[in-house]
């Protein structure tokens, strides 16, 4: 999906949801069974419930690769189920040296067919390059997250006097472009997405934390719309264990149409719809 197709379902949807799947086995309703099956058909009635209320799904990988080739499967189906015009993003975190990183591109965009992946930056430009340059394909690149160990070294101040993470936005920008390239930015530290507009102003930028984690959406948007919108607020938790009975599906239909109400109104506000 490219930049335009991506910021045209935006406009259409008049959202910039994305849907974090992250089926703990342990939290699935008991009627589904506890299996990669379960996990399988617990996202499938997500999708099916929310799939026009958000322009996004990211799956995380963990979930599904506890299963072994039984969670693989499950996943693949998932993709295959995942409707056209919806960006979908394997959330893996890799990030390695570029011979390793250019079969992870392979296997992610080219065998499973999805259309980013979220990495580590921390080895550098070789691990990143091999995601770049593809018309239709981002490399969503770790920045600022939402964990509390993201003190630990993304917002240390280095001898210049700029935190860690500003470092890796500015220097990872020049390897790609705001077409091919997103960032992680957590809403927890919605108050810093000025600095990081500062150095990314046109880049996309993906939010978790806006949820079960705390996030305030309007927090995020005051801080992190551009003029095109820009953003990518993910929710997981708050929207696919929003009832944990067999009314799962329309319970999280309802908290994916309250987030997306919110999200209109926002970007009418901002002039962008």
């Amino acid at each position: 999906m490219t930049r335009q197709q991506l910021s045209d379902q935006i406009k259409a949807k008049r959202s910039f949801l994305c849907i974090g799947l992250d089926p703990d086995p342990a939290k699935l309703p008991a009627h589904l069974g506890r299996d990669a099956e379960g996990v399988y058909r617990f996202c499938s009635q997500i999708l099916e419930a929310t799939h026009h209320l958000c322009v996004a799904y990211k799956p995380n990988l963990a979930f599904f690769e506890a299963f072994g080739p039984a969670g693989i499967e499950a996943l693949a189906r998932l993709r295959a189920q995942m409707p056209h015009g919806v960006l979908t993003i394997a959330d893996a975190k890799r990030g390695d040296i570029g011979n390793t990183s250019a079969m992870y591109a392979r296997a992610f965009y080219d065998t499973m067919g999805f259309d980013a992946i979220t990495l580590s930056p921390y080895m550098g430009k070789d691990s990143i390059s091999p995601f770049l340059g593809m018309e239709g394909k981002w490399a969503v690149i770790l920045a600022l997250t939402s964990n509390p160990g993201a003190d630990d070294f993304e917002t240390q101040k280095l001898a210049g006097g700029e935190a860690l993470y500003e470092r890796v936005l500015r220097t990872s920008a020049t390897w790609g472009t705001p077409d091919d390239t997103m960032y992680v930015v957590g809403a927890t530290r919605a108050e810093m997405l000025g600095s990081v507009r500062a150095i990314v102003p046109h880049h996309f930028l993906l939010v978790p934390g806006v949820g079960a984690q705390g996030g305030s959406l309007a927090d995020v948007a005051r801080h992190g719309m551009n003029a095109q919108c820009g953003l990518l607020v993910n929710a997981s938790r708050s929207i696919i264990y929003a009832s944990a009975g067999p009314d799962f599906a329309h319970a999280a239909r309802a908290e994916a149409e309250r987030m997306q109400a919110e999200m209109e109104q926002l970007l009418v506000g901002h002039g962008i719809v």
